[in-house]
């Protein structure tokens, strides 16, 4: 699992969340399979680490880590709970918008506490009938005064049900020749007046995660809560997407792909054929060198791009590759490791299955696969609209400062 782009720092901090990991989720893990219900006691307590600020600098109480470090943070987690790993990619994704965006005042408020675990964020863009087209989004906000008051509806929304303050993309224009600037983005905080959760229906995998459904009826939230300007929203959402979202993606990827090696590995070497063990033979030989390959790739394309993200470096398409290549990578290694298990594989007693749903979780956050191959034509047919990494540089990239903290500092007690 050696990578040319970690350090010491990322070394010390991936074997201190893989302990964590491994001893404190592990055993919570049939639970959350059992229950199928929201787990909030666990991203409480994973919460509580510090990690949810390891991108978060310094003098908003994070780890100032970067973006690699949140990548191992979230692999090392997702290799032993593929929900978790969602959790806190999902809260790193809101934490995103406050930092590109965010006056200094929003900063101030809402950061120290992110890094300190006791405030879970959320950014809430999709709606049922715009899906990874934004712009045709329907949910709106009209300015009544020094308030704005908000109504319409938020699909899949990541820690809908443990989060305590909501990133909210809405219409707030209705120029059809400027579509680009008609969505604004608000924090909007859990216990609003005419905020509702819609009760959660577990899906098909990542139990203990919770992605549900916003409903704003008259949602009033002071115009101080405005992220950014009024038709900044496109570029709250778009941002944060690239620079967090597909990067976040891809590490959960990676650990359910991690594990999803293990334990084929494991089961071939124990189950026994004439005996001899399964994993003697070339058919399954084959089909885990292929997994194991495939998990390489995936891992340095990634570590690649947010390393280039770390430096500041435009990397807009090496993060959207990489997102692409993790989670196609993976479902295909998923059906590898079904076919070595055969009939095995289906029975709940055993990790594949879950480790197998929970893979098909991966593809539509943060766009599709189809809508980053999308990407990535337009920016080889000169059509993309820009670098998102290379215009917030300043808010990516690593402080060079000599005195920068290792990748283990800023932990919450």
């Amino acid at each position: 699992m050696e990578s040319v782009f970690e350090t010491d720092d990322h070394k010390i901090l991936r074997e201190k969340v893989r302990d964590f990991a491994e001893s404190e989720i592990a055993p919570r893990v049939a639970c959350m399979e059992a229950t199928q219900t929201v787990d909030v006691e666990t991203s409480t307590l994973i919460a509580r680490q510090g990690w949810l600020g390891v991108t978060i600098p310094r003098e908003y109480g994070g780890m100032g880590a970067g973006h690699l470090a949140k990548t191992i943070v979230i692999e090392e987690l997702a290799r032993v709970s593929g929900a978790m790993g969602a959790m806190v990619q999902a809260s790193q994704l809101g934490a995103a918008k406050i930092l590109h965006y965010g006056t200094e005042e929003q900063k101030q408020r809402w950061l120290p506490p992110i890094a300190a675990g006791s405030c879970l964020p959320t950014i809430a863009v999709t709606e049922d009938g715009s899906g990874g087209n934004v712009l045709d989004m329907q949910a709106g906000a009209r300015r009544d005064g020094g308030e704005w008051v908000l109504n319409g509806r938020k699909f899949y929304v990541g820690n809908s049900h443990v989060g305590h303050v909501h990133g909210v993309i809405v219409r707030t224009g209705d120029d059809r020749t400027r579509r680009s600037k008609s969505l604004s983005a608000f924090l909007v905080e859990h216990d609003r007046p005419g905020l509702t959760l819609l009760p959660y229906k577990p899906p098909l995998g990542l139990h203990g995660f919770s992605f549900g459904d916003l409903v704003m009826d008259n949602v009033r939230v002071p115009a101080d809560n405005m992220i950014g300007g009024e038709g900044d929203g496109l570029d709250v959402a778009y941002s944060s997407s690239v620079l967090y979202g597909r990067p976040n993606l891809t590490a959960v990827a990676l650990g359910i792909h991690q594990a999803l090696l293990e334990e084929t590995v494991r089961f071939a070497k124990d189950r026994h054929r004439r005996d001899e063990p399964l994993a003697m033979l070339p058919t399954i030989e084959q089909r885990i060198g292929r997994i194991n390959e495939r998990l390489m790739t995936a891992r340095t394309l990634a570590y690649q791009a947010v390393h280039m993200l770390d430096l500041g470096q435009p990397c807009d398409d090496e993060l959207i590759s990489a997102k692409y290549r993790g989670v196609e990578s993976l479902i295909e290694s998923a059906l590898d490791a079904m076919k070595i298990h055969a009939a095995a594989g289906l029975r709940r007693d055993r990790p594949l299955e879950r480790l197998v749903r929970d893979a098909f979780h991966i593809d539509a956050p943060a766009g599709t696969g189809d809508i980053q191959l999308h990407r990535l034509a337009e920016s080889a047919l000169g059509t993309g609209k820009g670098q998102w990494s290379h215009r917030l540089a300043h808010v990516t990239a690593l402080h060079s400062a000599p005195d920068r903290p290792t990748s283990t500092a800023g932990h919450a007690a």
